[in-house]
């Protein structure tokens, strides 16, 4: 589903003047959510559709008892270009809104912050993976969940060098994700012993053909390719990697790879080491959250990392503002964040754990190697290989990002 600037804009004033309606109608308050994400581009598949149906599962859920509020969730596209996501989250924070969601897309993201910032609203990162909304561009309004570039690229880059992938090159994305990610990853191959040959930037969005880059990889005599992009990039980069014959003399090694990207791939998606903060098959709750969500999901598709973030997220979300009041909670994004960071999480997608003064989410990250499916087209496609804690997967806490915390 495509939803251009113009219509999600119409939309989200058109609801939030319904919304408007209602309230005064009722004595109960309401607290609405927005979830900004990638509709129908290069990411749709591992960050959209599906990330509104996993927010939608948790509110379902916390709506399950009463708390004394209500909870509207509204959707937009926000088509990977930050001018588009920054107009919404703007227009929505005006017209109510009391928290964005998921906002996947690191360029994306960072826009969006500064106006949940700006508005003093709450930006719930579920499926925002750049570590400097948590370091360099931190606010006491953004809460960054599960992974993001610095555990990505601490957890594979560690891993790969340790089993002897001592020299890299990387493709990335020319955009503020692969940059980041790509830098991030290169300074701890280097500090684990490892060397890098070089970097290339492919244009975002739209890059189809990575023969070029694939051919410069090639060349330098690496022994690890390792893409710094996601989505349909990474599984084209890969399909075409094997093309060319490359998979012959490198290791691919993709820093973002989810669930989806490897059961698109069949069988050339298997051998690989990815990085992951949850698996539907870990454990008796991460299998209880899957058979919760996956009858409404879009393509038959298993919930990956973004999708359970953005359901663990929201429910923590909300049971925040149950704890506060929702009058309470609507009257500053900060004060909801504080008090967010100070109450343990604990949900069946990501078990316990708890927020950082910063803003991140404390939980480990596991590496996995890929596999072929028990049957054709399964989802059992993950052996787990290790566990990283998050004691060694988050990046250090920045002094300057040490926001209140609230208990």
């Amino acid at each position: 589903m495509h939803i251009n600037r113009r219509a999600a804009l119409t939309g989200g004033a058109a609801l939030a003047l319904a919304s408007s309606k209602r309230g005064r109608a009722q004595a109960r308050p309401t607290i609405r959510l927005g979830a900004l994400v990638d509709m129908s581009g290069e990411y749709s598949a591992n960050t959209g559709p599906n990330a509104v149906v996993c927010a939608r599962q948790a509110v379902t859920e916390f709506n399950a008892s009463s708390h004394g509020f209500d909870v509207e969730l509204i959707q937009a596209d926000h088509q990977n270009k930050p001018d588009i996501g920054a107009s919404i989250a703007r227009q929505w924070c005006d017209q109510g809104i009391d928290a964005i969601v998921a906002v996947p897309t690191s360029s994306v993201a960072l826009a969006v912050a500064e106006v949940a910032k700006e508005k003093n609203k709450v930006m719930l990162g579920s499926e925002s993976s750049t570590a400097a909304l948590t370091d360099t561009q931190c606010s006491p309004n953004t809460v960054i969940w599960s992974l993001d570039t610095y555990s990505l690229a601490y957890a594979l880059g560690t891993a790969v060098v340790k089993r002897g992938g001592m020299s890299w090159f990387f493709v990335a994305a020319d955009y503020a994700f692969g940059h980041g990610i790509s830098e991030l990853a290169s300074d701890i191959v280097k500090k684990a012993g490892g060397s890098v040959k070089g970097t290339i930037f492919h244009p975002f969005p739209g890059t189809t053909d990575f023969s070029s880059y694939l051919q410069t990889a090639q060349a330098s005599g690496a022994q690890v390719l390792c893409l710094a992009n996601g989505g349909t990039d990474t599984q084209n980069c890969i399909k075409q990697a094997h093309e060319f014959g490359l998979t012959e003399t490198m290791t691919i090694a993709p820093l973002i790879a989810v669930i989806g990207d490897i059961h698109s791939l069949g069988d050339l998606g298997a051998g690989l080491d990815v990085v992951s903060s949850f698996y539907w098959d870990f454990n008796d709750r991460s299998r209880a959250f899957a058979r919760r969500v996956l009858p409404n999901m879009v393509d038959h598709a298993y919930p990956n990392w973004f999708f359970a973030s953005t359901y663990s997220l929201t429910l923590h979300y909300l049971k925040t503002v149950a704890a506060m009041g929702a009058s309470e909670a609507k009257k500053s994004g900060r004060d909801t964040v504080a008090r967010m960071k100070g109450i343990p999480t604990d949900d069946d997608a990501f078990g316990q754990g708890r927020i950082r003064a910063d803003g991140r989410g404390e939980f480990p990250a596991y590496l996995f190697r890929t596999k072929a499916p028990s049957k054709p087209g399964g989802w059992d496609l993950y052996e787990h290989l290790e566990t990283i804690p998050a004691s060694e997967a988050l990046h250090p806490l920045n002094p300057k990002c040490v926001f209140p915390i609230t208990t």
